[in-house]
């Protein structure tokens, strides 16, 4: 099964949460009016997508419907799924790797799956032929580091990794100097999955960050966050947090496969200007490739048949 199709079927609670009530609401009308605008909003919030993003896309449609002169309510399908691939297309969701070694920092609180993310992403890289490097930096769990290093050995990666209880920075700074002397293409450090203050999660990152760039400067390219995507609007409140913590520049959005919820792909990018970067939708290695906004509205809505304009 190819990605798009495991996509397609990952998001088939999604799909069931909003382009099947858009469908009941499109059928059951047979004219554009206010009513139909008003049900059709409150299906995108119910849906995850989020009441500010649900209201700027409604208020999208109806001016397209007017500048148009759509009449057929069966028009603003296409109008919807444009407007949500606009909306997360509007920013590279590509991973910037141009430095070597490059260097991705991955966030997240416990439990969302940023230990089995950064192992498929190693994978990932890997299978594209870059030599990736991980610094187990989240050294106040044993269990993490013990957990991580099974998933470094499945995505054939190497580790660099410290007692329990070490200084998270000692740990990046080893593997930055054995990034350097291997040649490796890629490091990735993992990060403590925790939210006990804003503070200091902050001065923690901040001290990575210097360790970082003085040994390797210019090569902090990617700060990840990764979101539990069953959690709805929760990550987004999530994401909002760790975005006053950190310079988030993508998120990975696991456990797609499992939620009604996946419309919280749409809030995220359009309220916090934060590009998914990455989709996680089932529990194997290979389940967690470079998100595409097209084949996320083709997977939700099917194939647009209608041009839009």
């Amino acid at each position: 099964m190819g990605f798009f199709d495991r996509l397609k079927q990952g998001l088939q609670k999604t799909r069931e949460g909003i382009s099947q009530k858009v469908e009941q609401i499109l059928v059951s009308f047979v004219k554009i009016d206010d009513a139909l605008f008003d049900e059709l909003e409150e299906a995108l919030i119910m849906s995850d997508i989020g009441t500010e993003t649900s209201l700027s896309i409604i208020e999208n449609i109806k001016r397209q419907t007017k500048e148009r002169r759509l009449t057929d309510p069966a028009g603003i399908r296409a109008l919807l799924r444009a407007e949500i691939e606009s909306i997360l297309s509007s920013e590279s969701g590509e991973l910037n790797l141009a430095a070597k070694p490059s260097v991705i920092l991955v966030l997240g609180v416990n439990g969302v799956g940023k230990t089995t993310s950064i192992g498929k992403l190693a994978h990932y890289l890997n299978q594209s032929g870059k030599r990736v490097l991980i610094a187990a930096a989240d050294t106040f769990r044993a269990a993490a580091i013990d957990q991580l290093e099974i998933w470094v050995k499945r995505a054939g990666a190497d580790l660099i990794r410290h007692d329990e209880g070490s200084d998270p920075a000692a740990v990046v700074f080893d593997a930055v100097h054995a990034a350097k002397s291997r040649g490796a293409d890629v490091l990735i450090c993992d990060t403590a999955g925790r939210l006990h203050t804003k503070k200091n999660l902050m001065e923690e990152l901040k001290k990575l960050v210097r360790v970082i760039d003085r040994e390797l400067p210019g090569s902090l390219t990617e700060t990840l966050l990764v979101l539990d995507a069953t959690t709805g609007q929760n990550a987004v409140r999530q994401a909002a947090q760790f975005k006053e913590a950190a310079a988030i520049t993508g998120i990975v959005l696991t456990k797609l496969d499992g939620t009604a919820k996946g419309g919280v792909v749409i809030s995220i990018k359009s309220e916090l200007g934060i590009p998914v970067k990455l989709v996680g939708v089932g529990e194997g290695i290979e389940d967690l490739q470079p998100f595409d906004p097209k084949e996320f509205a083709g997977a939700l809505f099917g194939s647009n048949t209608e041009v839009v304009a």
